[in-house]
């Protein structure tokens, strides 16, 4: 028996895997190592990381500096609470972070994950308009084709999908409006010639529920699950405004688009606009540890000050501000100040137009979208995440040593920053074989 088999073997007794269905999917990938843009399997295979091991990877895996940052932290402090004690990883990356992110967030609230993140903005904005004196202000405005995370409160501002609807009753109502999803534009409008109508749809919704919504809350410039879906920054620019004009706080979750993958460093500078709360996990710590970030203004954060410890933000973690992830963490960011990351992603965002847009042409691509280090090729086809072309495509670019996990029939290649040019005309040529395939 190989070694591959036995773990796979073990694996099966006890493991669930997320997204699986337990009759029909093939066994997992027994991973044994990573290396750069490549991960090595226990039976040999070598196998390019095309999705960054779900978003997460950005400098690629074992970085020499990264490894050094994480061996240096455990020889001094693994972990302490961060409820009245406080340490030097997490004050340092703090004050790392409000140097780079949008202007006007210069608190930093730590936790474990992207949805939780999320979940924190969530409860953070609710509270701050209650703090204020404004309780009745408890909506939320999210957009179509919107995916936050799995908690409940990042489910509740999710659309309502395969992901969200066994949970149902456990979800608050949220208000929704339209995305700017210019390949199926809700309004039937062409991009080329539109006036970002579909801003219209948030307006409307601001104006019916006036002093009921406490923010509004969006994934700036790529929608990720909900489809790969690329903006115009002119829509970023317009949810701003609206939200100024009425009022209300805006949420950005950059959890997905933080450290460069848009290609700029956050995705809000598209339309050079600063939300009031903003969430990061995924690339923070370049896919070594969980972590998560969710800023804030200093508004909001002076509205939780007072002598009354019923307006304390009562939320935490066991994990918050772990000093081994903020270790890394800061090790990225030096990273990108070494070396030219965000001009390595230009290329890589050349690269691929220049390689995806001839796909155009194959009889089942629908579309073509590209921004920063995300290449996205939506195939014609309305079945969504449950589209079993899929699970199709991943088992053919697997067996070709290409890790890629469409969302349904969106198949999107987003790999580390760090992948070559001759590795990245090696992946796009996989992709244009099995596509002009089926």
């Amino acid at each position: 028996m190989s070694l591959g088999s036995n773990l796979i073997d073990r694996d099966r007794k006890h493991l669930w895997h997320p997204y699986t269905q337990m009759l029909t999917c093939p066994d997992p990938l027994p991973i044994a190592r990573g290396e750069g843009v490549y991960l090595y399997t226990e039976d040999g295979r070598k196998i390019l990381d095309g999705i960054s091991s779900w978003w997460v990877n950005i400098h690629g895996h074992a970085h020499p500096k990264l490894n050094a940052a994480l061996a240096a932290q455990a020889r001094e402090l693994e972990h302490v609470m961060f409820a009245g004690c406080t340490h030097r990883p997490a004050v340092e990356l703090a004050e790392r972070l409000v140097d780079v992110i949008p202007s006007g967030l210069n608190r930093i609230f730590y936790s474990d994950n992207g949805s939780t993140a999320v979940e924190v903005a969530i409860k953070m904005a609710l509270q701050y308009w209650r703090n204020r004196g404004e309780p009745q202000r408890q909506t939320f405005i999210t957009l179509h084709h919107a995916y936050h995370g799995d908690t409940v409160g990042a489910m509740s501002a999710s659309e309502d999908s395969v992901f969200t609807r066994a949970f149902s009753r456990l979800l608050f109502p949220v208000v929704r409006a339209h995305a700017p999803y210019c390949y199926r534009c809700p309004l039937g409008l062409r991009r080329e010639s539109c006036q970002m109508d579909c801003l219209g749809d948030l307006e409307r919704s601001l104006k019916e529920h006036g002093g009921k919504i406490a923010a509004v809350l969006v994934e700036p410039m790529l929608q990720g699950v909900g489809g790969m879906i690329v903006w115009p920054a002119e829509f970023l620019a317009g949810v701003r405004a609206l939200c100024d004009q009425h009022g209300v706080l805006m949420i950005a979750d950059e959890v997905l688009t933080g450290f460069g993958r848009t290609g700029r460093m956050f995705a809000c500078e598209h339309a050079s606009i600063s939300p009031d709360i903003l969430c990061l996990s995924k690339a923070l710590t370049a896919g070594y540890l969980p972590l998560g970030v969710t800023a804030a203004t200093e508004a909001i954060y002076e509205a939780f000050l007072s002598q009354d410890r019923g307006k304390t933000f009562f939320h935490g973690h066991s994990y918050t501000a772990n000093p081994l992830a903020c270790a890394v963490a800061i090790a990225s960011l030096d990273l990108f100040g070494e070396s030219d990351v965000l001009g390595r992603i230009g290329r890589l965002e050349n690269q691929l137009h220049a390689s995806l847009d001839p796909l155009r042409t194959l009889p089942r691509v629908g579309d073509v979208r590209v921004i920063g280090g995300v290449g996205v090729v939506e195939l014609q086809g309305d079945e969504g995440y449950l589209d079993q072309i899929g699970p199709r495509l991943t088992a053919a670019f697997l067996e070709r040593g290409l890790l890629l996990r469409p969302l349904g029939n969106v198949l999107y290649f987003m790999p580390p920053y760090v992948i070559t040019d001759l590795e990245t005309e090696w992946a796009i040529g996989q992709i244009r074989t099995v596509l002009a395939g089926l």
